[in-house]
């Protein structure tokens, strides 16, 4: 079967990802996959055309989405079209009626989407429900990467719970790290041998690395060493906070790694601090590599994958105290690496694959 992937570019995103992931998943399964983006640009475009087609629309904007879409689909006539993130998920299934060509038309959110555009003001939220509402309705398929953002895209579009399936991310094992790549990252924590707690993600608000830092200036842990994995436009901002809390030799700012295997198996804790999430991977990275977690306990995502604090701690979102208490008891507290481990295997791509092969009747 040919399935089509919608998609703004190939950014290095979550979401991008995620897709790649995914079309690897469905062409060993046999299937045709092609990525069909806005703009053929992004940090993973080349791996993507190292395995799959490549179709470029060159349309900047997205109100020039649904003509040069319906112009696709009407040469291409795939079997299957999946469209993740609004608005590219209400354009698909417009596009699609439009083009005249009938084939299977599946949209997933990957983000609590209320929570997302709640500063955008009310013609913004307006817009936004009534695009879903319409869009949402005409798509075959309707999918929330966890219960929580089913939940709310629900609401937000005036359909039925029922009407949407939940599929939660695909996150592949990664590699053993080599033993250089160890040594390497050994070196950052400057084979520190106190406490190690980590976080990886984008530095920008949503992932309130601020909360974290206060945390961890409450710990009574002089020989604590915290690590940021990650970079963005919050890094000047954090380092100036380390500074004013009086940790900043104490925290390290690694910069963006591609693969972030090394970091996890390397410490001794884990931490998200995010004000909300969609799903949360980089909690079933942790997982994988055995390591502790803990997490604000924020829509949506991490209290399902850590079957609501049976797999990790969960702490209120905007809680210092409580996140820094959670942190002590964690670092404190021997884990049981294999059952985290054996969790992680929860969320192998092979079984979101089948799930979304299932879900289009391929």
């Amino acid at each position: 079967m040919k399935i089509s992937i919608l998609l703004p570019d190939l950014r290095g995103g979550g979401v991008e990802r995620i897709r790649i992931v995914l079309a690897h998943e469905f062409s060993r399964a046999g299937h045709e996959v092609e990525f069909v983006l806005m703009k053929a640009q992004g940090e993973l475009l080349d791996e993507a055309r190292e395995t799959f087609s490549v179709v470029d629309l060159a349309v900047p904007r997205v109100r020039s989405l649904p003509v040069a879409l319906v112009r696709h689909l009407r040469g291409r006539r795939p079997d299957a079209l999946l469209a993740a993130m609004w608005p590219l998920t209400v354009i698909a299934p417009l596009a699609a009626r439009l083009s005249g060509h009938r084939c299977n038309v599946l949209v997933s959110e990957h983000n609590s989407l209320s929570v997302q555009y709640r500063g955008w003001g009310r013609i913004h939220r307006a817009a936004l429900r009534a695009s879903m509402a319409v869009g949402y309705r005409l798509a075959d398929r309707r999918v929330g990467v966890s219960s929580g953002v089913a939940a709310d895209i629900a609401a937000l579009s005036g359909l039925r719970r029922d009407a949407f399936d939940v599929i939660n991310n695909p996150v592949p094992p990664r590699p053993e790290p080599s033993s250089q790549v160890i040594r390497d990252t050994e070196a950052l924590w400057s084979s520190h041998r106190g406490a190690r707690i980590v976080t990886v993600g984008s530095m920008k608000a949503q992932k309130n690395h601020p909360l974290l830092l206060r945390a961890f200036a409450r710990l009574d842990r002089p020989d604590a060493l915290l690590m940021f994995v990650g970079d963005g436009a919050g890094r000047d901002a954090l380092l100036s906070l380390a500074q004013e809390l009086g940790v900043a030799d104490r925290v390290i700012l690694a910069g963006f790694h591609r693969d972030p295997t090394s970091f996890y198996k390397t410490a001794d804790l884990f931490v998200l601090s995010s004000d909300y999430e969609g799903f949360g991977n980089v909690i079933v990275e942790a997982l994988a590599c055995g390591t502790p977690v803990v997490s604000t306990d924020c829509p949506s995502g991490p209290g399902e994958i850590l079957d609501d604090g049976r797999f990790g701690r969960l702490v209120p979102v905007g809680d210092a105290g409580a996140m820094a208490e959670a942190i002590d008891v964690a670092l404190d507290t021997s884990a049981d690496r294999a059952a985290l481990m054996g969790r992680a295997t929860d969320f192998l791509p092979e079984i979101a694959a089948r799930k979304y092969l299932h879900l289009l009747d391929l």
